[in-house]
C-alpha cells in the first residue's frame, strides 16, 4: 500500500510544504510570508490563520488538492524535551506547542497547521523527531557550575535523517550503529548516536560547541562576563552578537562559506587563519563524540549546506579519517525525514510515541541526600 503525505515546516518568514507519494516528491514550494505582516502578530501562535491562508493559496495556485491525503507531518517545537520519534499530535502536544513551552520558535506552527489541516481533509497527524528532542547521557549534562546543565539542541530531525540513510545504505538499522553526525549550516551541530539514541551533541543555540557562520560557539567564560559588564553592550547586543551575529560573521562579515573561500582564494591571510580554525573546531568535536562512544564509531557522516564546500571537506577529512569511515550527504533532508517518519510509522515500521507533557529531565535534585 502506498502512502500520501503532506509535509509543514514553518520558518521564520517561510513555511516549507511538500507532497510525497511513500519516498516520492510529487511537489515542494517554500511559501514566503510577507515580514511586515508577520510583525502585526503579538505571538508567533496568531500566525496561524495568516499562514493558513498564504499555504492552502499556493497549494490552489499550483492546482495541489490535498483530498485524500493519509497523513499530515511537521516540524514540531515548544514542546518539552523529549524522546526522539514519530509522535501523533495529540491535545497535550498541541498545548504545549500554542503556549512555545520549551522555546518559542516558528516550528511550534507546524504541529498547528497539520491539526488545522486535518479538521479540513482527514487522515492522521504526525510530528517527527522534533527540536526539543532530548536524549544526552546524563553525564553529558553536567557543567562546572551547579544548577547549570547543558541541553539537547541539536537538529535531530536532519542528523537522524541522515543517520538513518548511511545505516541503510549498508543495509543495516540506525539502532544498531554507532555513528557522528555533523550537521554544518547556519548553525553546526556534531552529534553522537549510540545505538539509535542521540547521546551527545553541542547545544547550538546556546554558545556550545564549534563557531558557526553566524553563532560564536563556545567562548572563554571570563572574556564574556567582562563584555557583559563593559558597558558597551546591552543584555540583546550580547545575545545577537552570541547567537546571530557571531562566527564567521563577526571575523569576515560574511556567513557564506564560499565568500570565505573566495577571500582565501584571493590571498586574505587573515580570513584563512579564522576558516582553518572554524574547521578545526568542527574536528575537534568530532574528537569528543568519539570519546563519548568510546572509540567505537561504525562512521562520521556530514550534513548541511556547507558539507558542499570542497575545502572545508578536504580539511575536516583530514583531520578525523583515523576515526572512522566518512560519508559525505550534502544539503538538508528535513522534509524527506517528515515523510518518511510518518511512513514508518503507518506502515508499522515504528512505534508511535504518546507526547505526554513530562520532559525526560529537569535536574538531579532526587539523587541529592
Amino acid at each position: 500500500m502506498s502512502y500520501k503525505v503532506f509535509v509543514i515546516n514553518p520558518g521564520s518568514t517561510s513555511t516549507k510544504i511538500a507532497l510525497f507519494e511513500d519516498d516520492k516528491k510529487l511537489f515542494q514550494k517554500n511559501v514566503d510570508h510577507d515580514a511586515e505582516e508577520l510583525k502585526k502578530f503579538k505571538e508567533i501562535r496568531d500566525q496561524l490563520p495568516f499562514r493558513m491562508e498564504t499555504i492552502l493559496d499556493s497549494l490552489a495556485e499550483a492546482g495541489i488538492s490535498l483530498e485524500g491525503v493519509d497523513a499530515f507531518s511537521a516540524r514540531g517545537g515548544g514542546m518539552v524535551g523529549c524522546v526522539g520519534g514519530v509522535y501523533a499530535i495529540n491535545d497535550k502536544l498541541l498545548e504545549d506547542a500554542r503556549e512555545g513551552k520549551n522555546v518559542r520558535h516558528p516550528s511550534l506552527l507546524g504541529p498547528q497547521i497539520a491539526w488545522a489541516l486535518q479538521e479540513k481533509y482527514g487522515g492522521q497527524m504526525f510530528c517527527v523527531n522534533p527540536p526539543d528532542v532530548d536524549e544526552l547521557d546524563d553525564e553529558e549534562r553536567i557543567t562546572g557550575l551547579a544548577g547549570c546543565f547543558r541541553t539537547s539542541r541539536g537538529h535531530p530531525l536532519n542528523q537522524k535523517e541522515n543517520c538513518i540513510r548511511y545505516a541503510n545504505s549498508l543495509g543495516k538499522k540506525y539502532e544498531d550503529m554507532n555513528l557522528i553526525c555533523c550537521h554544518i549550516g547556519g548553525g553546526i551541530t556534531v552529534g553522537a548516536h549510540r545505538k539509535g539514541k542521540y547521546c551527545s551533541v553541542n547545544d547550538a543555540v546556546n554558545g556550545d560547541g564549534p563557531m558557526a557562520p553566524t553563532r560564536a560557539g563556545a567562548l572563554i567564560a571570563m572574556d564574556v562576563v567582562k563584555l557583559c559588564f563593559s558597558g558597551k553592550y546591552t543584555e540583546r547586543e550580547m545575545y545577537d552578537r552570541i547567537t546571530k551575529n557571531g562566527g564567521l560573521t563577526d571575523h569576515l562579515g560574511t556567513s557564506d562559506v564560499r565568500d570565505v573561500v573566495a577571500m582565501i582564494n584571493a590571498g586574505d591571510k587573515y580570513a584563512k587563519l579564522v576558516y582553518d580554525g572554524f574547521i578545526l573546531q568542527i574536528a575537534k568535536a568530532v574528537g569528543s563524540c568519539a570519546v563519548a562512544l568510546k572509540g567505537q564509531v561504525d562512521g562520521i557522516i556530514l550534513t548541511g549546506g556547507a558539507s558542499n564546500e570542497k575545502y572545508l571537506v578536504q580539511k575536516l577529512v583530514s583531520y578525523i579519517d583515523w576515526i572512522a569511515p566518512i560519508s559525505v550527504q550534502p544539503g538538508e533532508f528535513e522534509m524527506e525525514a517528515l515523510a518518511s517518519g510518518a511512513i514508518r510509522a503507518m506502515k508499522g515500521e515504528e512505534d508511535v510515541v504518546v507526547y505526554t507533557g513530562i520532559p525526560v529531565f529537569e535536574n538531579f535534585d532526587y539523587l541529592k541526600n
